[in-house]
């Protein structure tokens, strides 16, 4: 199992609850700073990210979006 945390980019106002929709997206909450939002994911392959990562980008309003993913 891979996780990665997605920060997201965004002037939307409900942005943590679209994330929720995505599949793989298995957290999303609003947060303060740069970013507008985070997306906690958990893919079984690290190609699996881009897929996840590539959805998040095609919603309205999501201007970017930054990925990082676990080190172990």
């Amino acid at each position: 199992m891979v996780k990665a945390v997605v920060l997201v980019k965004s002037p939307k106002k409900l942005i943590a609850a679209r994330l929720k929709r995505v599949s793989l997206v298995n957290e999303s909450f609003s947060v303060s700073g740069q970013f507008d939002a985070v997306a906690i994911i958990e893919v079984n392959e690290l190609s699996q990210i881009k897929d996840v990562t590539t959805e998040i980008q095609k919603i309205a309003g999501v201007e970017r979006t930054e990925t990082m993913v676990q080190v172990q």
